[in-house]
This record gives structure tokens, C-alpha cells and sequence, in this order.
């Protein structure tokens, strides 16, 4: 227990709806998309309390490393000794450790020290369903519960909305308490608690985070100096389960593989590998119809568990199926870009005002904040399909949308227009919000033409912009008309 250490921390969070809002400053929980303002630690039986140094986060797979720059922090330090995950079986119990906080929300995290650079990682991810739920009562030690490990997959991590290798336990794991160190029944630590499954027909279903994600989240960081995340395909894929469909794509009796839907155009495999090639074999491990690979003795996972092993830049050797005929690609790993991005590292959201439009870029935060914990099926279809289906044309595509309209002069008759996609500006696709910015810039013309999805239109009156947003501006306390990344490239905006 000694191993354990309280953390404080101090956040900023966006306002993803209010973009144009100041920052809130928040010592509660700690959510996604927010910046570290200020962080402390204390060790168990110390009253002193440390300044801590954020060096990396992997928002991904929701670890953060921290360092204190003090020498007397490290006197005495005790360190963990660590397991791998697959030394884990379905039944052994294993025993979660977490700080509980006052008014400063307070989590635990895994010690791990490196030559003289001493580390701490710490998970801070909730569940996102719990964050409408009820806080916990709040204490000032060492919270311990018990449980046993139900089973090992690869399953979504909701602080990014990444699928990597987790431990399920049932052991509690409650809002304010993830973030603490597992260990087994010989006192070694075998990953972080960091999230729950909440419902009405769900009991005691807690996430670990296992020791293999904390190490290449290490490695990565020693590798790079920060976080380049977890490599992916980019593909959308169907299972071949089915008989007909096997025998008209050429498979024999004996070969296994998925079918590849679509490619993503921003992965390093785009133009590589085609929408009806068959993946058979990556890295020489047979990637059976339904997905799966072997995974420990007699089980099977997802075999995005394999691409997860690597880092950004490696290669691998992949085997396929084309047109019946077998073929050997060697290609190097990407980190592909989805179409709405499940978070923007942490950074702060982007808006343009025109007149009394607002526009902003879609992110998953953002139709969390519009739609609640729901978002997933009460957003527009349109938007759902992008989320889901979507796959950005070029890097840097953004999906804009027209968020809201603030009353003005210029607007008058568009207020019921929100959340809906900007498609066209005066005929020109729109591309990013920074390419809207400089169409808007640069526009000459007496009119103003929106083209939104649905078919619908909006058009204001140049002069009448350039008179009214100011009033607009003035009116909601708005200090710019455009995010500050947009006025680095539009310095006359500012």
C-alpha cells in the first residue's frame, strides 16, 4: 500500500455547445478533453504534499505519466512489482486500491521508476454513463475492494474511444475511485482500475487497465518523448462466416479471413489494401472468419489485439486474399484519422462566428454535451452516420456544423437552425473550419450562401455581417470571433 499515492488535480474543461465561453475551472471529476492546470501528490502517511509534472497522456488508452521534481518525494519510495495479464485466469481474486478525496477529487496510481527518472501512472477515466450518476461519499484514505477476474478482451475504452486488451472484474468501481493499482493474490500489481459498466440489469462490472497497455504506453513514451497512440488498420471488415459468401470469394475449404469493406484514406494502407480483399494472416497468425485470433490456452480474441501489440511506424507483414489469388503485403502502421474524432488531445474546441452563426467542428465530446450520455442514438442520423460509417476523404477533413444561431439582425429567420452540417459556402465544398474561416475571409460578394445538409440554405448579406457581428459579440460577451487556433492562421481576424 505504500506504493500508492494520492493525486490531486486541477482542470480546465471546454464548454464543447459554448465554445466561445471562457474555460470552467473544475476540481471534480476528471473527464475527457480537459487540461491540467495544476497537479499534486501525497504518499500514504506523509502530510507533505508534491507539485507533479504531467510528461505524457495517453488520452487513447486513458493513462497519464507523472513526475515530482523534488528529490525528498522519492526518499524511501517504494516500488510495485508487476505481472503480465496472461498470467491471469477467469476465477483468481484480485484486489483494488484507491484514494478517496475531500473537495480535490483524489486518485491513486501505479508507481513505476525508471533508471533515476521517477514515474507515476495514473488512469482518470469514467465511465461515461457514470458521469451523470451519483458522487460518492467522500473519504480521506486508502479505499479497498475485492473481487475475481471474470475475464481478459479486448474491450472499448470509453475515456477514447479506443478498443484495447482489458481485465473485467467485479470487484467496485465506483465515480472517483478508478484510477488505483489491481493486484493479485501475491501482492503484484496487474494493471490500473479504470472504468465500469453501469445499468439497470448491470452489477459489479469493473475495467482494468493491464499491465501490457501500461507498458507500451511507457515504451511509447521512451521511444517518442510522448504519445503517439496505438496503431490501427483503418478498416471497416465483415465476418465470412457464411458458406455462400466464402465460396464466392475463391476461399478454400481451409482458408479463414475477413472481408475488407472499405479503407480508411488517411492510414498508410489506403491504395494497399482494396474494399474485397480478403485479410487472412497478420504477422503469420491466422485471423479466423469471425475476427478472432488465439489468445493464451484455449481462447480467442479480437485480432485487433495483435495491431495494438505494435507502435506507430512499425511494420508488419499482412497476408491476403485478391480476386482468388494469395498475395504478401509489407507495410508500415498508422494511426488513421476518424471523421469525428472521439477526442481533440486535449486541446480546445474550434469555432467561427459569422454574424450570429456559429459554427464548430463535430467531435464526439460535442454531441456528448448536446445530446447527453445518449448522444450515441438521439444525435441526427446524418451525424450518426458519419460517426459510425464515416472515413475522412483527406487528412484533415473536419465535419463543420452550424451549431447554433444567436439572434441578430443579420440572422433573422434562421434561429431554428442547429446542429446540422455546412456542406458548401458560395458554392466551394468546405473542407475544415479553417478553410470556411478563410472562404468567409476572403468573400467579396454581396451574398453570403450557406449549403447545409437536408437541402437547407442559409444566406445573409455580406455588409450585414460585417456590421452585426460586433453587436453580436458584445451582446453573449464573446472576446473573439473566431478560436484562437483559427487566428494563428487568420491574424486579422484576431
Amino acid at each position: 500500500m505504500d506504493a500508492v499515492v494520492k493525486v490531486y488535480c486541477i482542470h480546465t474543461e471546454p464548454n464543447y455547445s459554448l465554445p466561445f465561453r471562457e474555460l470552467i475551472l473544475n476540481t471534480n471529476a476528471f473527464v475527457r478533453a480537459c487540461a491540467c492546470v495544476q497537479v499534486k501528490v501525497k504518499k500514504r502517511g506523509d502530510d507533505r504534499t508534491f507539485l507533479a509534472r504531467v510528461l505524457s497522456m495517453g488520452v487513447d488508452c486513458d493513462i497519464a505519466l507523472l513526475t515530482v521534481d523534488d528529490p525528498a518525494f522519492w526518499e524511501e519510495v517504494v516500488l510495485l512489482a508487476v505481472t503480465a495479464a496472461s498470467t491471469l485466469t477467469s476465477g483468481p481474486p484480485v484486489v483494488s486500491t484507491n484514494h478517496w478525496g475531500g473537495h480535490h477529487l483524489c486518485r491513486a496510481c501505479v508507481q513505476v521508476k525508471v533508471k533515476k527518472r521517477g514515474w507515476c501512472c495514473w488512469s482518470g477515466a469514467l465511465w461515461e454513463w457514470r458521469r451523470r450518476g451519483r458522487v460518492p461519499h467522500w473519504g480521506d484514505t486508502i479505499s479497498v475492494t475485492a473481487g475475481v477476474v471474470s475475464r481478459i478482451e479486448v474491450t472499448d475504452y470509453s475515456h477514447g474511444s479506443t478498443d484495447l486488451l482489458a481485465i473485467q472484474i467485479d470487484a467496485a468501481i465506483n465515480g472517483g475511485n478508478s484510477g488505483g493499482p489491481v493486484f493479485n493474490k501475491r501482492c503484484e500489481c496487474v494493471g490500473i482500475a479504470f472504468q465500469a459498466l453501469v445499468g439497470e440489469d448491470v452489477e459489479n462490472v469493473g475495467y482494468v487497465i493491464p499491465t501490457p497497455v501500461v507498458q507500451h504506453f511507457l515504451t511509447d513514451y521512451k521511444r517518442s518523448g510522448g504519445f503517439s497512440g496505438f496503431p490501427a488498420l483503418g478498416l471497416q471488415w465483415q465476418r465470412m462466416e457464411s458458406d455462400a459468401l466464402r465460396r464466392s470469394f475463391l476461399l478454400g475449404p481451409k482458408q479463414k479471413g475477413v472481408l475488407v469493406r472499405n479503407v480508411n484514406p488517411t492510414t498508410s494502407l489506403a491504395g494497399v489494401l482494396l474494399p474485397d480483399d480478403i485479410l487472412m494472416c497478420f504477422d503469420d497468425i491466422v485471423i479466423s472468419s469471425d475476427g478472432t485470433v488465439p489468445f493464451r490456452s484455449g481462447e480467442r480474441i479480437a485480432f485487433s489485439y495483435l495491431i495494438s501489440q505494435k507502435f506507430v511506424g512499425d511494420s508488419c507483414k499482412l497476408d491476403i486474399l485478391r480476386a482468388g489469388k494469395p498475395l504478401t503485403l509489407n507495410v508500415v502502421l498508422s494511426k488513421p484519422k476518424a471523421l469525428i474524432p472521439p477526442h481533440i488531445s486535449n486541446a480546445d474546441p474550434s469555432y467561427l462566428i459569422v454574424g450570429g452563426l456559429v459554427f464548430t467542428v463535430c467531435l464526439e465530446p460535442y454531441l456528448l454535451s448536446e445530446y447527453g450520455s445518449d448522444y450515441g442514438t438521439d444525435s441526427p442520423v446524418k451525424l450518426l452516420e458519419r460517426l459510425y460509417h464515416g472515413f475522412p476523404k483527406a487528412k484533415g477533413e473536419e465535419v463543420v456544423v452550424l451549431s447554433q444561431v444567436l439572434a441578430s439582425e443579420a440572422t433573422l429567420g434562421y434561429e431554428d437552425i442547429y446542429n446540422v452540417q455546412l456542406l458548401r459556402f458560395n458554392g466551394v465544398a468546405v473542407m475544415d473550419l479553417q478553410h470556411l474561416s478563410t472562404l468567409v475571409a476572403g468573400c467579396n460578394e454581396q451574398y453570403m450562401r450557406f449549403d447545409l445538409e437536408y437541402n437547407e440554405v442559409v444566406v445573409i448579406e455580406t455588409s450585414a455581417v460585417q456590421a452585426c457581428t460586433p453587436e453580436v459579440m458584445a451582446a453573449h460577451s464573446i472576446p473573439f470571433p473566431v478560436s484562437r487556433d483559427l487566428r494563428k492562421a487568420l491574424p486579422e481576424a484576431a
